[in-house]
């Protein structure tokens, strides 16, 4: 079971470490390390409002072990569109609890809160055609290949992945 939460600036070594494993940057927007300093800041400045922020970072708290409450990973919703109700999804699941549910659980969680509690009428990501695992979880969560985006990085091509809700 997970939960997921406002960040917290408690949230600052676990985003510091998840932020500069480059491993993760061919599959993300971020492609340089960054400072505990710029990450303090960004937890300083936002208010958990995606109305107000453009975007939103959850945390993801691991609740159903004796380490009740521990840091996981984060979601971010970005590219907010709330005109057209719309938003990109971003996720980092902790590498040791990868291949464990952790991310479909999530995916599920904010799927519940961006289409029910804020009514967006679609979801996306953008995923490298050579992350297996993050295609897989897509699919398996409903979502729907849509465009492809070729030599969209150094690395791989890419494809958006969509869920649209009525």
């Amino acid at each position: 079971m997970i939960k997921l939460r406002k960040i917290e600036p408690a949230d600052l070594p676990f985003l510091y470490q998840w932020e500069n494993d480059a491993s993760a940057w061919a599959d993300g927007a971020n492609h340089n390390p960054l400072s505990q300093q710029d990450l303090r800041d960004y937890i300083a400045s936002t208010t958990g409002d995606i109305y107000k922020d453009g975007q939103l970072r959850l945390v993801i708290e691991e609740s159903f072990s004796p380490q009740d409450g521990l840091t996981i990973g984060c979601l971010d919703l970005f590219d907010f569109d709330p005109r057209n109700r719309r938003a990109a999804i971003g996720m980092y699941i902790a590498p040791e609890y990868r291949g464990k549910g952790v991310g479909h659980e999530a995916l599920k969680q904010l799927e519940a809160y961006a289409f029910g509690f804020l009514h967006l009428r679609c979801l996306y990501a953008v995923i490298a055609t050579n992350n297996t695992p993050c295609t897989a979880l897509y699919r398996s969560a409903g979502y729907t290949p849509s465009s492809p985006l070729p030599a969209w990085t150094l690395e791989s091509d890419a494809v958006i992945w969509i869920k649209n809700h009525n």
